[in-house]
Parts: structure tokens; sequence; C-alpha cells
């Protein structure tokens, strides 16, 4: 599967990209939210990774500017912010199909359930995709 990861933080970037390559998926990275915005639009990832705070266009205006345009609005996109938990429901309200905090990647089993994340996320995008080509 085809994921573009868009976050600022060279370290999390970088160590979500192996993780994701470890995995067997084909990653593209983008640090700053317009390179994420335009190479969404160029590639048509299987799944979006967006941090929402981000240089150039934020999190939000990549989300938003995603979901309003008809080639782009059908992608999942897994938020992974650093903004507390309670900022989840409107998120999902905002558009992202799921939210997983960064803190969270810094406990123990933190990458694996990152990964168990992304994977549900690509799965619910196959058999979505599935269901719309019947």
């Amino acid at each position: 599967m085809n994921i573009l990861i868009v976050d600022d933080s060279r370290l999390l970037r970088l160590s979500n990209e192996r993780a994701l390559v470890k995995a067997g998926h084909h990653v593209v990275a983008a640090d700053d939210g317009e390179q994420g915005l335009r190479l969404a639009l160029e590639q048509k990832p299987d799944l979006v990774v967006l941090d929402m705070m981000l240089p150039k266009l934020s999190g939000p205006e990549v989300l938003r500017a995603l979901r309003q345009n008809p080639d782009t609005a059908s992608i999942p996109v897994l938020v992974l912010s650093g903004l507390p938990q309670c900022n989840e429901n409107k998120l999902i309200t905002e558009g992202a199909t799921a939210y997983f905090q960064k803190s969270g990647l810094l406990v123990e089993n933190g990458p694996d359930l990152f990964l168990k994340a992304v994977e549900r996320l690509l799965a619910k995008g196959v058999l979505a995709k599935a269901a719309a080509a019947h």
C-alpha cells in the first residue's frame, strides 16, 4: 500500500517511515503542509498520516483541502498529533478517519499500536473501494 506521511518532525517522520517500510508499505514523506497536499493530489495514496502542527499549511487546512477535493475526499487520514486526545472528536468531525497521539509512539509497544492503527485503516479503505466498485 502507498502511504503519505506529512510531519515536520524529522525524527518521527523517519522512524514512522522505517516502521511502515519494514511492514511492506511504500512511503512518501513531506515535511510541510503545502508539500503534503501537493503529494496527496499527485499520488493519491491509500492512506495519509498527517501531523496537525505544520509549517506553510497547517494540518487542519490540509485535511480540509483533502476532504473538499473529489480526488482525495475518500482517502483515509490518520491524524498524528501532540494535541491531547480530547481533540479527537473535533478532528473526526473535521474529516479525520482516526487519531493517534504522538506521545503514544514513545510508550512501550507504541510503534506496534501505530502500525495496527495503520493496518486497520488500510483494510477499511480496501473494503470501501471494493464496495464502491460494485
